[in-house]
């Protein structure tokens, strides 16, 4: 393959993901401008306009003073928080899912035994526990950092266990034969054959997360965006309650976006991927 053959296939890839971004964001535009004039021609409160919910999420958020970069005490004391609870929970859940699933994975037996107790603990919705953990931490971010562990564990979990077990039989028997050290066998060949399906646990289990810090944070938060949106709602402030809404929308983009560029670069060495990309 010559230079100016790959740069043009470079070329209309590009052109190709553009147009493609382009067209995304056109679509979004037209659904937004059919917002704004049902809206208006509805002339119901419980609708707002986008321009209003706009407006007062500008007021809501962005003015605050110079020192603080115009954040206001809204985002400081209810985004942030409920933004380290998502994370964190998501992020101790997926190191738990992980190490638990390799472990798992690598024994014929162990998934016969344990099997039976995950479909059942699965099988719980994770907002009727939310009680539980309430009593066990309390009213605090504990509660709600706990009831997104046991919610998001779950995905990652039984992909690792479901990617390890998929590990090339060749492989297995190449390892054996040259005795090979079970630290390198782990991280130079377990996970990365299992990182594909890993990888997709975790992009399930980051949009759970969200949903359960604003279900937590509903039933039993004293900060937060979910118990900002309560509160909004209750008090019939409802361009306030649909920013809200919007802000949980863009975290869910934003998360979601940040996460498969990190997906792309951490699996470009795919084959797959490479003949995709």
């Amino acid at each position: 393959m010559t230079a100016a053959t790959l740069s043009g296939r470079v070329g209309r890839r590009a052109a190709r993901g553009a147009a493609a971004v382009l067209r995304n964001w056109l679509l979004f535009a037209i659904l937004v401008v059919g917002w704004e004039f049902a809206a208006r021609a509805g002339g119901s409160k419980f609708f707002p306009p986008p321009t209003e919910i706009a407006v007062t999420a500008a007021k809501l958020w962005f003015t605050g003073p110079a020192s603080h970069l115009f954040l206001t005490d809204a985002v400081f004391d209810n985004v942030f928080p409920s933004l380290a609870r998502t994370l964190g929970g998501w992020a101790l859940a997926a190191v738990v899912g992980i190490v638990l699933g390799v472990l798992l994975g690598r024994s014929a037996t162990a998934m016969d035994y344990v099997g039976p107790l995950f479909a059942f603990f699965r099988s719980i919705p994770p907002p009727t526990l939310i009680p539980v953990f309430a009593v066990l931490f309390g009213l605090s971010s504990g509660m709600q950092v706990g009831s997104i562990i046991f919610g998001v564990v779950w995905p990652v979990l039984l992909n690792a266990v479901d990617g390890v077990r998929s590990v090339d039989q060749v492989k297995v028997e190449t390892a054996r034969s040259f005795r090979t050290p079970k630290a390198y066998w782990i991280g130079m060949v377990v996970l990365p054959a299992a990182a594909p399906k890993i990888f997709a646990g975790l992009r399930v289990s980051l949009s759970i997360s969200l949903l359960l810090m604003v279900v937590s944070e509903l039933v039993g938060a004293y900060n937060g965006i979910g118990r900002s949106l309560l509160n909004a709602q209750q008090d019939f402030e409802f361009p306030t309650m649909w920013s809200w809404l919007v802000l949980l929308g863009i975290l869910g983009y934003v998360f979601n976006t940040i996460f498969l560029a990190a997906e792309r670069r951490v699996l470009a060495w795919q084959p797959t991927r490479l003949g995709r990309d």
